[in-house]
């Protein structure tokens, strides 16, 4: 048997100012050849598990190239078309195949492809033809067109937000297109339109147990795999929203109608599943009163742990096509009277070239952040000291490492109060990126992260609150605010009934 695999990928955000050409799939992850780092990046993970499981078999093994970059503004079109085309040499070459496995992301656009998963995979499906197997995973902020479900055989959907599952969902592709190939399954996909925007962590109730039964469902009666396609909010194509995946052993029928169910329910509970976003002051509000002993255990802002207050400060979250550098919430920090505290990552790499200069235990007067335009805020002008020095930073979610860059941690002069810059743009996960440098969270009153809902997975255990900031950043969580041209009508809560 011989496999095939590719990775090719970015979320999208269309109002983004940030250009995405080939340096930035180049500094995030580019490899050719199944040359990944050890261990690898967590964008890559799939794609060594698919070789290992592969392997294990015996089959052969053909990996083309394995790029993904950190979401920005429409890829450039003469970009994607060259890893494209790379990819689709590869295959040529490598013919012919028995199956196709895809690491891909679901919610990418080029200048001139709204869909480019359903283009890529459109064109895999004509070289290989009808016959071969094609397994797609993907992010589960993905758009999912029509031109992907017929050009694919299985699609796996991550479960998870914080996305904590990757190596599940490949686990689980890995067999359902293995067992295809020896003839012992005939997958079939169903898709329902659940006509809904919106952001859904996974962590708390109602959607913590709509995945659980999601889960408790699956290899019963035929149905293989259930994924639930949240969308991505801010990328403005005709298939923006969220969508109900269902795939069963060749029953159709069956298919569509448990599409449909599970779609009606989470169009059923849309609000309840939406995060307590608050406004940047409310947000802080929140935040300084857990801290004070004084907030009721009456929302999800109230956490389990006995460390600092976190603000996810969600408009500025790299990972979502925003520059991480707006000032908003630490020029709030700062105005409010806050002495201690840690912010980061700030994606400023003049700041950390500065840092570099005059080494740990010098001292700056600092311009930080506010560089990219109007969503970045006014600079924050600081007389700092210089508490230490990275040329690798990294941060980590589960298994998987997403690299930071070069990297300089500061401490604002008469305070308690830390910042990190890195020079590779990335959202933050985890205590780590503090950690690094010697900064200790649990020594804080508030921490102060640039990331929409994965810091959950590294903060949630220790942190005394948990407070969702959206500042008048990049990502704007009022989704009737976003000035979309091409979603398909009518949608929620763009329109208050879509089922008219």
């Amino acid at each position: 048997m011989r496999l095939f695999t590719a990775m090719l990928g970015t979320e999208t955000h269309s109002f983004s100012p940030l250009p995405a050409g080939f340096k930035l799939y180049r500094e995030f992850y580019l490899v050719r050849g199944g040359k990944h780092r050890e261990p690898p990046d967590f964008c890559a993970e799939p794609l060594v598990h698919f070789r290992k499981r592969a392997k294990a078999r015996g089959w052969e093994v053909v990996e083309s190239l394995a790029t993904f970059a950190q979401p920005a503004a429409p890829t450039l079109t003469h970009v994607y078309e060259a890893f494209r085309d790379e990819i689709l040499g590869d295959l040529r070459k490598a013919m012919p195949v028995d199956a196709v496995l895809l690491n891909l992301h679901g919610a990418m656009i080029a200048e001139d492809y709204e869909d480019c998963e359903g283009d890529l995979m459109q064109r895999i499906r004509a070289i290989i033809g009808p016959n071969v197997p094609m397994g797609v995973e993907l992010d589960l902020h993905c758009h999912l067109t029509d031109e992907m479900m017929q050009a694919s055989t299985a699609m796996v959907i991550y479960k998870e937000y914080p996305h904590v599952d990757i190596l599940e969902c490949a686990d689980k592709l890995f067999d359902m297109i293995a067992d295809t190939v020896e003839g012992k399954i005939r997958p079939h996909q169903a898709l329902f339109d659940c006509r809904t925007i919106g952001l859904y962590p996974t962590t708390y109730e109602p959607m913590k147990g709509f995945v659980a039964r999601m889960r408790a469902t699956e290899g019963r009666n035929g149905i293989l795999s259930l994924s639930l396609g949240h969308g991505f909010p801010w990328g403005d194509v005709r298939d923006t929203g969220t969508k109900m995946l269902v795939v069963t052993d060749n029953r159709p029928e069956e298919g569509r109608r448990l599409a449909e169910k599970l779609g009606r329910e989470v169009y059923a509970m849309r609000e309840e599943i939406e995060p307590p976003w608050l406004g940047l002051e409310p947000a802080i509000d929140r935040a300084l009163a857990i801290s004070a002993g004084k907030a009721k255990d009456e929302t999800l802002a109230v956490a389990a742990g006995n460390g600092p207050v976190v603000i996810g400060d969600v408009a500025d979250n790299a990972g979502g096509g925003a520059p991480s550098d707006s000032t908003f919430v630490l020029r709030s920090l700062l105005k409010r009277g806050v002495r201690s505290a840690a912010v980061g990552c700030f994606w400023d790499p003049g700041a950390v070239a500065l840092a570099e200069e005059v080494g740990a235990g010098g001292r700056l007067k600092l311009r930080l952040g506010g560089k990219i335009g109007r969503v970045s805020g006014a600079p924050l002008d600081l007389d700092v000291t210089v508490l230490g020095l990275t040329d690798a930073l990294f941060d980590v979610m589960g298994t998987g490492r997403m690299p930071l860059g070069r990297a300089a941690a500061f401490r604002i002069d008469g305070t308690e109060i830390d910042i990190v810059a890195n020079s590779i743009r990335g959202q933050t996960f985890s205590p780590r990126v503090f950690e690094a440098f010697g900064i200790d969270p649990m020594a804080k009153q508030i921490i102060a992260v640039k990331s929409m809902n994965h810091f959950r997975s590294g903060f949630e255990s220790i942190a005394r609150g948990i407070v969702y900031a959206a500042s008048p950043a990049c990502i704007d969580t009022d989704y009737r605010r976003v000035p979309y041209k091409r979603v398909r009508r009518p949608i929620w809560p763009l329109d208050a009934d879509p089922w008219k």
